[in-house]
């Protein structure tokens, strides 16, 4: 009796699904119904059997597995045909999923011949990580690297919980800890905690040298285990140059940040399961949509707000004393490309660039500042708009809700694994995710030009331009060069000095070439 009650369940499942797919021919806001009723019942089906899903090494196995055979019909079964009205299969819209061409570029992180184990350690490294996750995620990457130029012996670093966030995560929470001190056994080593009679001893602390190179730390750093046997650095964000650093000691940076920094397992397990309720719907864009109360407040960006919210954030901004610029004028920080796009702006860019209404987009942002009012226009073009609180039951995200770091961990992955990344400013987790992106390949990145973008957009508010057919093609032009194709790392502004030419680099996480990524040529590998 059981077992027939279970296929009759599950007939009446695969049913609803085929009656999905045939609203979905109906318009792309029935479209968007269909796709939150699908996931809504993905969702419920996996909360319902209990059991943890696998991690990303075994995607295919448990309750996933289980929902393609008993859910999924023929069309969303394969993984070349899963779509709902979903990305279309015509030369002109292909294109627009299409990466640009990696011209055989390749990672190349493995040491030199000449490098060695670590040395034996003269002292310990503490770091205090400074900023959100992936500010973090550069500066304990940069930690590694400063430890092995100083032969140090590594301290699990210590995540910020004083930020704008106010999380409270440990290292171990957001990152696989054991992975990462086994991955750098070879380079240097690395300890979870003090040795006991060193908790209290005296130590260094130090503000390392924003954009150093190797000489300062072996110069001015080294001599400090003279006199102490702990070091401790009091933050740990762009405390390496990003250029004309010894080749092994990019690739070991590159080795950390790409490779050794890997998620905790429930991290993981959650964002890949992320990724293929995504992928049910077909090619998806993620959209990082950095359009949160923290970056208006710090930006002074208030184009398209409200009076009431405009003086909300100047005061968020007057109050936060390690924010240094109070006084900012918005349209002139909107004028010069400063300001992220609004949800409305990227609504038009999207559809400008060819994307049907029928596309997938998933948002990887925290709390849109405002709320769904501030959605309606990005909503009406794109009506299947997901997210992770759409697409996860809200008890596989309680582990994880209540921090800042976790939850962005979770939108990273789904973004290094959609079909096209597109930021709507350049961030820290912005530049990261473009990185790993060209690390895996070259896949599609569109970084919107906003400079040129909002000046088209204000001829169109002001009735100068249409949106249409002229205005895609200037847009679609601007572009062309700006899709993650294999290019060198950008140098420093000419004219720029001191810290500013410096600031004015390109970041080395966000373009690893060369130091990471030569070109292959059949059987060799070709350093550029």
């Amino acid at each position: 009796m059981a077992l027939r009650r279970k296929g009759r369940s599950a007939g009446r499942r695969a049913a609803v699904w085929w009656w999905l797919l045939s609203l979905a021919g109906a318009g792309a806001a029935v479209t968007a119904a269909a796709a939150l009723l699908a996931v809504a019942l993905h969702v419920s089906s996996s909360a319902s059997a209990g059991s943890p899903y696998r991690l990303a090494k075994q995607p295919r196995e448990a309750e996933e597995l289980r929902w393609e055979q008993e859910f999924a019909p023929p069309q969303l079964a394969s993984p070349h045909a899963r779509k709902l009205d979903g990305a279309a299969e015509d030369a002109p819209e292909k294109r627009l999923w299409l990466p640009a061409p990696s011209r055989r570029f390749v990672p190349c992180v493995s040491p030199s011949l000449e490098y060695r184990r670590p040395d034996a350690s003269r002292g310990y490294l503490l770091v205090h990580t400074n900023g959100g996750l992936n500010q973090m995620r550069a500066g304990i990457s940069d930690m590694v690297a400063v430890a092995r130029i100083l032969k140090a012996t590594l301290i699990i670093p210590e995540l910020d919980k004083k930020s704008f966030w106010l999380d409270k995560s440990n290292f171990s929470d957001v990152f696989d800890e054991d992975h990462f001190i086994r991955y750098l056994a070879n380079d240097v080593k690395v300890e979870k905690k003090l040795p006991k009679e060193l908790v209290k001893a005296p130590k260094s602390v130090r503000y390392f040298k924003s954009w150093s190179g190797v000489d300062y730390y072996q110069d001015e750093i080294s001599p400090l285990w003279e006199h102490r046997q702990v070091i401790r650095a009091a933050k740990s964000d762009s405390r390496l140059a990003n250029n004309f650093l010894p080749p092994d000691i990019q690739k070991l940076r590159c080795r950390t940040f790409f490779q050794a920094l890997r998620f905790a397992p429930p991290i993981e397990a959650l964002g890949h399961l992320l990724v293929e309720r995504m992928k049910a719907f077909g090619p998806y864009i993620a959209l990082h949509l950095r359009y949160e109360k923290d970056m208006l407040a710090f930006s002074g960006c208030t184009y398209g707000l409200s009076e009431t919210e405009s003086e909300e954030l100047a005061m968020i901004r007057g109050n936060t004393t390690y924010w240094k610029v109070k006084d900012i004028d918005p349209l002139e920080q909107r004028s010069h490309g400063h300001c992220p796009l609004t949800p409305k702006e990227v609504g038009m860019f999207l559809s400008a660039l060819g994307y049907p209404s029928s596309t997938p987009v998933y948002i990887a942002a925290g709390e849109i500042y405002g709320g769904e009012s501030h959605m309606v226009d990005l909503q009406s073009r794109f009506p299947i708009l997901m997210n992770k609180e759409k697409l996860a039951s809200a008890e596989e995200l309680r582990p994880f809700s209540q921090y800042a770091s976790q939850m962005a961990a979770l939108d990273y992955i789904v973004s290094v694994e959609s079909d096209v990344f597109i930021p709507s400013h350049s961030g820290n987790m912005a530049r990261a995710v473009a990185g790993h992106r060209r690390f895996h390949g070259h896949r599609k990145t569109i970084s919107p030009d906003r400079k040129a973008l909002v000046h088209l957009f204000d001829k169109v508010d002001s009735g100068l331009l249409d949106e249409g057919e002229r205005l895609s093609q200037k847009i679609i032009e601007m572009h062309q060069k700006r899709q993650g194709s294999p290019r060198k790392r950008k140098g420093p502004v000419s004219g720029t000095r001191g810290s500013d030419r410096f600031r004015s680099e390109e970041a080395f996480y966000e373009n690893p070439l060369p130091d990471c990524l030569c070109q292959s040529n059949d059987d060799t590998i070709v350093n550029i």
